[in-house]
């Protein structure tokens, strides 16, 4: 469980797609199966050795769209990393690199000038361009897109030149760079067009492109005009998305050999593909459930306390009594490579450890109790939890949570409440203690 979280952090699943998507295909052998599974309860089924393969076939459901600016499908906005590219990447140790961006400078604590690199070439062969920039970031603002987000401190845009973007944001915003990795659209493409309604096949800069969508099936083929072929060629020519109303008609087409590639949240899926016949590896993501703490009360203002909370809890059995071993423990949002997490400060399970931190911060424990005069009252250490109870495997983890800091006199009530009264707590601050995740 963590106790805290950082925006950006939404934004670098990006790295996640790409190994998923182009690097997964390098795992199967001998017309083995194989099953990746990570922390974001997604895993990916996979039908046969296509390493070398001549095109990999994916099921998908839930269809909408392939515009990566008005997709609210979370596996097609995954697969249009392949199509599509941003101004910034995000590599696996959280560094930021360019991709359409040949440099980002910041120039105030509120201006940022882009260069872009008009090298790139779209797929039908024009060059990227500024106002190619401007104009998704526009449409990501018409249309709500999900990635609102990462450009709604966005003030004005200037244009100096065609390879020239300029940034203005209304305030500043630490890490502004992590919200550059949104796709860029064309917008020579889409003009004279009705952008929501467009029956154009999408077009991008990036690895493969969009050759055919129908009723069924969406052929996507290697882009012969990426501006990185020449180091870095896609190994597998095409991918063909086929579309199913459901997940179980997914698996069914998956058991057959229609499939070769099947992505599901779904943690029981062997309840659907069974348990034989395929090899098993975990693929761990980013995403993480944590505690966040509300440092402005009277009691979880005191490092120590949170401290204590942190050494108390027994991360790895939550993984194997609540969570079936379906997770991975993790100490820190950085805690996968980045070159900003450091294992030293690394709190893990020790419950004397707990017990002193509690000291140091000036509680006493009386009967098993733990308590302390604060403003001239003495206090419990006495805490609420929420979470939400439409989520039953997150009410498991905090009565677990409930039971492990009992066993050193901390005492935990857990609040289950429904999703309006569960997100009305998170968006008001107005909780102690609650359980939630970082996406």
């Amino acid at each position: 469980m963590k106790s805290g979280s950082n925006n950006f952090f939404k934004y670098i699943f990006v790295v996640v797609i790409i190994a998923l998507i182009c690097g997964a295909v390098y795992i199967l052998y001998n017309n083995k199966q194989d099953i990746e599974l990570d922390d974001e309860e997604q895993n990916t089924v996979e039908n046969k050795d296509i390493s070398l393969a001549q095109n990999i076939k994916i099921g998908l459901t839930n269809y909408d769209t392939m515009n990566p600016i008005l997709t609210r499908n979370r596996d097609i906005a995954n697969i249009d990393k392949l199509i599509f590219e941003p101004l910034v990447n995000i590599t696996s140790d959280y560094k930021v690199e360019g991709c359409l961006a040949k440099s980002c400078n910041k120039t105030s604590d509120t201006s940022y000038e882009i260069k872009i690199d008009s090298s790139v070439k779209w797929q039908d062969g024009r060059s990227l361009i500024s106002r190619d920039v401007q104009y998704t970031i526009e449409k990501i603002k018409e249309t709500n897109s999900i990635y609102l987000q990462n450009v709604q401190d966005i003030a004005s845009i200037e244009l100096p030149d065609s390879e020239t973007v300029i940034i203005n944001l209304s305030k500043p915003v630490i890490f502004f760079e992590y919200n550059l990795t949104f796709p860029i659209i064309s917008s020579s493409y889409y003009a004279n067009e009705d952008f929501q309604n467009s029956s154009k096949i999408p077009m991008g800069t990036g690895m493969y492109k969009i050759a055919s969508i129908d009723n069924d099936n969406i052929l996507i083929i290697r882009n012969d005009r990426w501006s990185k072929i020449k180091t870095n060629s896609p190994k597998t020519q095409s991918i063909t998305l086929i579309k199913y109303g459901a997940i179980g008609e997914a698996f069914n087409s998956f058991k057959l050999g229609n499939v070769d590639i099947v992505n599901t949240y779904k943690t029981n899926y062997t309840d659907y593909v069974g348990t034989i016949g395929y090899n098993k590896r975990e693929f761990v993501g980013r995403d993480y459930d944590f505690l966040s703490f509300n440092c402005n009360d009277s009691i979880l203002s005191d490092v120590h306390v949170r401290r204590a909370i942190n050494y108390a809890i027994n991360k790895d059995a939550i993984v194997s009594s609540v969570l079936g071993n379906t997770k991975v423990v993790s100490n820190s949002p950085l805690d996968y490579g980045s070159y900003l997490y450091n294992e030293e400060g690394k709190i893990t399970f020790n419950q004397d450890l707990a017990r002193k931190e509690l000291e140091d911060g000036g509680w006493y424990n009386t009967n098993g109790r733990w308590q302390k005069n604060i403003g001239g009252y003495v206090r419990r250490l006495n805490v609420s939890v929420i979470v939400n109870k439409n989520n039953p495997e997150r009410v498991n983890v905090a009565n677990n949570i409930k039971g492990q800091l009992a066993d050193i006199g901390i005492t935990i009530n857990v609040v289950q409440v429904d999703d309006e009264k569960y997100w009305a707590y998170l968006n008001n601050k107005n909780y102690q203690i609650i359980l939630t995740r970082s996406n």
